[in-house]
This record gives C-alpha cells, sequence and structure tokens, in this order.
C-alpha cells in the first residue's frame, strides 16, 4: 500500500518555514485519510465539482463536472463514487484510469463552503467512476463570492476549441474574473508508493474582479493572500512548477482550460503596490482550450466575500 504517514510533503513544510512543526500538528487533526459524515454528505448535496488531474506529460489540469446533486456519493468513509463521465474535449476524460491521482474539491459558492479530497481512481465504467480517498479536509469560507448556481439554460455544449494562445475573448473573462481554480501535483504523484501528501491538488482562488492581471505575453499575475497556511497549491509549485487553471463563464456557462508555468514571487515593487497579498502567483500561459457551454449550470449575481475589504486593487487598473 502507498505511504500514509505525514500531512505535508516538503514542498509544503519549506513555505511554512518556523510554522511547520505547529502546522504538522494541526495537519494530523485536519487532514484525514478518510471522508468525515459532514464531508460525505457535503460532497452527495452539490450540484457540481472541480477535479484535477495529470495528462500523458504529467502537466495539471482543473475540470469541473455537473449532474443534478447526488452524482457524487460516498458509499463508504474511503471511496466517493461520482456517477458522470467528462464529455468528449474536457482534459479529465483522458487522464481516468485505475491508478491515476486526482484532487477533488467540493464547493458551494452560495453558503461559502468547501471540501477538498485528494486520492486515486478506482475504477472507470460507463456511469461514472469511483475515487478511493487518501486525503480529506475541509478549508476556510474566505475569498469565496456567495453565488446560487441553477440548472438550464443556454446551448448545448459546443466542441472543445484549442487555444495556442489566449485570444481576446479569453483575456476578457480572464479581466473580470472574481473567482477560478488551479490545479497543482506534487512531482511524483503518479509514482505507485508516492505518500498521500504527494498527490494532485486542486483548489479555489478568489478577490475582487480583476484580481488576475493579464500581462504581456500571457503572463497572469495573482495575488495570494493569508490562508490556512497548509500551503498545498505553492507547496507543489514549488517542486513542480506547472498548473492547471479553470476559469469559469457563471453566466453561459463556458469552461477555459489553461495550463501555465508557475513563478512564486515574494518581494518587489508589484507585491508591495498591492494591499493584503503575501505573495504574487506569476503564470505563463502556454495553452489552452474553451469549452463554450460546457457546463448545464448558470449562477446568478455574486455577493462578494466580506474577506475582500482587506484586499487591494491593482495599480492603474481602474477596478
Amino acid at each position: 500500500m502507498p505511504e500514509t504517514r505525514g500531512a505535508f510533503h516538503a514542498g509544503e513544510r519549506a513555505l511554512q518555514g518556523a510554522l511547520a512543526e505547529r502546522m504538522a500538528e494541526a495537519g494530523a487533526r485536519a487532514i484525514r485519510d478518510h471522508l468525515p459524515r459532514q464531508h460525505r454528505d457535503f460532497f452527495a448535496q452539490l450540484p457540481f465539482i472541480v477535479v484535477g488531474s495529470l495528462d500523458a506529460q504529467g502537466r495539471p489540469w482543473a475540470s469541473a463536472l455537473a449532474s443534478p446533486p447526488g452524482f457524487v456519493q460516498a458509499p463508504d468513509e474511503h471511496t466517493l463514487r461520482i456517477g458522470v463521465l467528462p464529455l468528449p474535449g474536457d482534459p479529465l476524460a483522458a487522464a481516468l484510469a485505475p491508478g491515476a491521482p486526482l484532487g477533488l474539491l467540493g464547493i458551494e459558492p452560495a453558503t461559502r463552503r468547501r471540501n477538498r479530497a485528494n486520492g486515486v481512481v478506482a475504477q472507470v465504467d460507463a456511469r461514472g467512476f469511483g475515487v478511493a480517498v487518501r486525503q480529506s479536509f475541509g478549508n476556510c469560507p474566505r475569498y469565496i463570492q456567495a453565488r446560487e448556481a441553477v440548472f438550464g439554460g443556454g446551448a448545448p455544449a459546443a466542441p472543445a476549441e484549442p487555444l495556442p494562445a489566449l485570444d481576446a475573448a479569453a483575456r476578457a473573462l480572464i479581466a473580470r474574473a472574481d473567482t477560478f481554480f488551479i490545479a497543482t501535483a506534487h512531482p511524483d504523484a503518479r509514482r505507485a508508493q508516492a505518500a498521500a501528501a504527494e498527490g494532485v491538488d486542486v483548489s479555489h482562488r478568489g478577490g475582487r474582479p480583476g484580481f488576475v492581471h493579464v500581462d504581456e505575453g500571457d503572463v497572469l499575475t495573482v495575488p495570494d493572500f493569508d490562508g490556512n497556511r497548509y500551503f498545498n497549491t505553492l507547496g507543489n509549485l514549488l517542486l513542480h512548477p506547472h498548473a492547471g487553471l479553470l476559469f469559469i463563464d457563471f453566466d453561459g456557462g463556458g469552461l477555459l482550460h489553461l495550463q501555465a508555468g508557475a513563478e512564486l514571487v515574494t518581494d518587489g515593487p508589484a507585491l508591495a503596490a498591492f494591499e493584503g497579498a503575501q505573495r504574487l502567483l506569476r503564470l505563463r500561459v502556454h495553452g489552452g482550450l474553451r469549452r463554450p457551454g460546457a457546463l448545464p449550470l448558470r449562477w446568478g449575481p455574486a455577493a462578494p466575500s466580506p474577506h475582500l475589504a482587506a484586499t487591494g486593487r491593482w495599480p492603474a487598473s481602474g477596478i
């Protein structure tokens, strides 16, 4: 059986720094090797989940799956059963094979609740797939914009459109976003004997509309705010600087999947200029996919997180 000792890997501990010992104690209590009943019930009530996976080159991708509540079930405390399969063109479709590592994020924006589960694919069949859970933990509600999801409306999903570079429509979606999702992975995620902490992870990022700055050369700059100090995302990027990004068109149900190289910025004038940011994440986009109407969900207006009051704006951005 794969090793499960230790809640955090070397990259996460490096960013935790002087707090690493204390975080190890906290992680041992909060990061479980099973799904508590509360988490099992939470996943079962969701109309969509976010999934992180790896492609054949070991690059992370972030995807979203949606269906009426109940499509995710936990038949026991070590298993999640997802009762849908990704549509053609979704990067997740090619990644689903027994033993493949996945990161799962259950998020309910309307209540600002979110739980994460990381594990490996247990089986795939014509109706969905199962995940053997190796890590399960909750996250705080900070920076989640509250919006209600409803089914229906709009055109059916269109074929995936490859994007070798950001075009005007992609830049506009990113520039107005108040939310995106980021998938990352430990470099040993696909190793058979990888520890539970050395898998694939997918996480939420939120801020004021425009908090993702679109620079020349398809470089995205994102402020990183104070969080739970687990550093799951940044710890992975420290060791394996590749990320999969997912932006949702909340009005039309479209998905923008991006693949990017990552760099962490810990000082300098750009960081100093953004109030509330502890560091910046620079993401150089190498390509992606646009999938119009990929989700059968539409969201109402967002109620901004009250925690955004302590965060800034990009200089001269007009937002």
